[in-house]
């Protein structure tokens, strides 16, 4: 990517948000764009970020058997009332966005059970179609009063959610259980250090349900966390009066030995039971030829969160002042940015099409109007993970590597340079 064609604002970093500085800085940049409270569009690397988090996801589900499909985001409301969940989220709750008009009422849907029911009964008759497990990614829409964190609690946002069928109320356990393992694959792969978090069904229902929550003090949550166990609880659900019940799933008897954490939540699973099959009369044949109802499971994963996360928690500060944000090498969009002096433009250019060829990620900064200062700065509020400065001190033979974060330095062949890269 030449670094001219992204347009990118000059920005002052003495004017950063101080709780979301990750976020501000985009949005100053150009590359977050604000419609209204909630309402965001994306420029390109916010959008590569999600590719790329997006892709783990499939990923990892696609290894334990997901099958990708699409439900609609407009759903008619005949739908969740076989649910009997209109109400519930239409005027109980107020979350979710309706149209009311000539030709019928209809929901922007926050969330797609009702859709995946009667999916899964068309497409699995009987149990010999069973288990299953169909997700989809895309955008849902919440009716949020109160945004709060730029992507943290938008109207708008992008989410992974899947839905499982199984025949019994064991195997829809064994399905839950691989999820779990599928969602911290995921986190690893993302460089978050989850916590997975036991906590209340919420509106969604069912019998048993979990978080997926990650250290931050930016978070709404407060999470109570076994690091022997990599098992943790949600705080507010020892509120309830059926608390010991919740406790029970963790063997914990004193929860002042847990430590306490400011968490944000990037994914939630639910074992929902027999709960939406049964309310929609939807069943499949057994091997006697009986009508049962499915057991259900539903899992979601915030693409937005996530991705606010990894900006947020990666912010670099400096004397208290926020100078930019470096993110892990492993999913950064660009991989690294080159910055060159007009003695050196051809060499640049070279370095830069030996990197594309070789499917190394990389972004030249070819604005040969700011001093090469300038476009350092502009190194650290892209998020770019590593630098290559060909300035009067290069020599020709090697290259100066540097670490965004740290400031650590490699210096590599320029012979070597693809090979450096690739083994990262």
């Amino acid at each position: 990517m030449r670094l001219s064609r992204l347009n990118i604002k000059k920005i002052n970093l003495n004017d950063i948000d101080k709780n979301y500085s990750g976020q501000d800085i985009l949005m100053k940049l150009g590359e977050l764009y604000q419609y209204e409270s909630g309402i965001y569009g994306y420029g390109n690397l916010w959008t590569k970020l999600e590719r790329i988090v997006e892709n783990i996801i499939i990923e990892e589900l696609d290894k334990v058997g997901c099958i990708q499909v699409e439900f609609p985001k407009l759903q008619p409301k005949k739908i969740w009332e076989q649910s009997n969940r209109w109400d519930m989220y239409t005027k109980e709750g107020d979350i979710m966005f309706t149209l009311d008009n000539n030709l019928g009422e209809y929901g922007l849907a926050p969330t797609a059970e009702e859709c995946a029911t009667l999916f899964g009964a068309a497409r699995l008759p009987s149990y010999k179609n069973l288990p299953a497990i169909y997700y989809q990614i895309g955008e849902k829409f919440r009716k949020e009063i109160r945004t709060r964190g730029y992507l943290f609690r938008p109207r708008t946002f992008v989410m992974m959610d899947a839905y499982s069928f199984d025949k019994t109320e064991e195997d829809m356990k064994k399905t839950y259980d691989l999820m779990h393992e599928a969602y911290l694959n995921i986190f690893k792969r993302l460089d978050i250090k989850i916590m997975p978090t036991v906590s209340d069904n919420g509106v969604i229902g069912g019998s048993v349900a979990e978080e997926f929550q990650v250290a931050t003090k930016l978070g709404e949550d407060t999470v109570l966390y076994d690091e022997e166990q990599n098992l943790g609880i949600n705080k507010e659900v020892l509120e309830f009066d059926n608390k010991d019940d919740y406790l029970k799933q963790l063997n914990i008897t004193d929860t002042s030995k847990l430590k306490e954490y400011q968490a944000v939540e990037l994914g939630n699973n639910f074992q929902l039971g027999t709960k939406y099959s049964e309310s929609m009369k939807l069943f499949f044949t057994d091997e006697n030829g009986n009508n049962k109802p499915y057991y259900m499971g539903c899992y979601g994963i915030g693409l937005g969160r996530i991705i606010a996360c990894l900006i947020e928690n990666n912010v670099i500060r400096k004397d208290d002042k926020v100078k930019g944000f470096a993110l892990p090498y492993k999913i950064a969009p660009y991989k690294v940015q080159i910055i060159y002096n007009e003695n050196n433009k051809d060499k640049a250019e070279f370095l830069y099409k030996e990197l594309t060829d070789n499917n190394i990620n990389a972004i030249i900064d070819d604005r040969e109007n700011l001093t090469i200062g300038n476009r350092i700065n502009d190194v650290y509020v892209l998020g770019t993970p590593k630098m290559i400065i060909l300035g009067n001190k290069f020599d020709g033979e090697n290259y100066c590597i540097e670490n965004t974060k740290d400031n650590f330095t490699d210096t590599v062949k320029v012979s070597e340079i693809v090979d450096y890269f690739k083994n990262l």
